[in-house]
């Protein structure tokens, strides 16, 4: 067993990490039948937290070995000059069979060992601007916030309006969702960028495919510590709420718009009927923008990154297309492409987000490999 382990070892200093993590597994499992861990109570329920805390990765941990004893066994095989070639052959195939299983093994151990941002567990802001393509921009871009609706209830979040502005056809020029629940920015977190649509429009007589573009914005919500306000920089007004007509239309002063004076960031609500709950609704909205702006100015190179991805709207800045006449989506951020367009808008999002988180985890694990070398 000690050579399994050197040879483990050798493979890089993340793997190292990996193989302590299932040391100390085996070193708190055998304190748990300790008589004298057992007589103290707060010290037991540490290290039975600690031990399931850190389960997962130490049984990957031992897969990963039994599988690298199963690679050498192969490889050993595969040199020997007097294997059959039939035989030899067969052990090729098994051998890229396990090289496959083990690649999908290093990346779930890494997604284990190096977890996302704190900030992954955070409530999230989405925030839907129609680019690029008048109307049928602002119609795309009420069909991304059905989509996204659609994804949090099925993910058992709740997603509410904070701040939207319509026009008369049911489309947004922008709308602000907030999705409230644990992991909600995690989930959301790739979603920042240009998403491109092409499709007939119903107005459009011909038959002919335009192209329109839509813009999103992920933020994580910012708690009350990270962010201090102080109320003499702000100036709120009130003012009767708009719509379309009907009961949407507030004859009272409940809608509510609060600027911050020092940055000038000016935030709106006035989809409830209660003026306080308007004013609760744009505080939280306001925190999170002046947030993400001091998050801007901290990590430059964060910020570049997030501008680079939302760009301007043009459609040559697209991060995803969905193209109607074909029923495809297309992320090309990762290459991948789903002709199951109308299935994706109801919310079904788990396979193409799932497919991007995996590639941004095997480009940490290319990354801290390289770190580590």
């Amino acid at each position: 067993m000690s050579g399994e382990r050197k040879d483990v070892r050798n493979e890089g200093g993340w793997v190292a990490q990996w193989e302590a993590v299932s040391n100390r597994y085996e070193s708190v499992t055998q304190q748990l039948i300790e008589p004298a861990v057992l007589n103290q109570p707060t010290l037991l329920r540490s290290l039975t937290k600690e031990r399931a805390d850190i389960e997962e990765t130490s049984q990957l941990f031992y897969t990963y070995r039994s599988l690298l004893a199963q690679i050498v066994s192969t490889e050993e095989l595969l040199n020997d000059p007097q294997v059959d070639p039939e035989l030899h052959a067969l052990g090729m195939e098994e051998l890229q069979v396990l090289q496959q299983r083990r690649s999908d093994l290093e990346t779930q151990a890494l997604a284990l060992l190096h977890p996302g941002n704190a900030e992954d567990e955070r409530n999230t802001f989405v925030e839907i601007r129609a680019g690029t393509g008048g109307d049928e921009a602002a119609l795309f871009a009420a069909a991304l916030f059905r989509m996204y609706s659609k994804y949090a209830e099925k993910r058992k979040l709740r997603a509410e309006i904070i701040e939207s502005h319509e026009i008369g056809i049911g489309g947004f020029k922008s709308v602000v969702l907030l999705v409230e629940g644990k992991g909600a920015y995690g989930l959301f977190r790739y979603e920042s960028g240009v998403h491109r649509v092409q499709r007939v429009p119903t107005t459009e007589a011909s038959g002919r495919i335009h192209t329109s573009t839509a813009t999103v914005a992920v933020m994580p919500e910012v708690e009350d510590v990270d962010v201090h306000i102080d109320t003499k920089d702000l100036r709120i007004d009130t003012f009767c709420s708009s719509g379309a007509g009907g009961q949407s239309v507030n004859t009272t002063y409940s809608a509510v718009r609060i600027t911050h004076i020092p940055t000038g960031v000016v935030v709106t609500c006035q989809d409830e009927r209660s003026q306080l709950k308007n004013r609760t609704k744009a505080m939280r909205t306001l925190r999170a923008r002046i947030g993400d702006a001091e998050r801007a100015k901290q990590e430059a190179s964060i910020a570049q990154d997030r501008r680079t991805q939302v760009g301007t709207g043009e459609r040559s800045e697209k991060i995803r297309t969905y193209n109607y006449p074909q029923n495809r989506v297309t992320d090309h951020r990762i290459g991948i492409t789903l002709h199951k367009l109308e299935f994706i808008l109801e919310g079904n999002l788990d396979e193409l987000l799932e497919k991007l988180q995996a590639e941004m985890n095997a480009e940490r694990m290319h990354s801290t490999k390289c770190d580590k070398a």
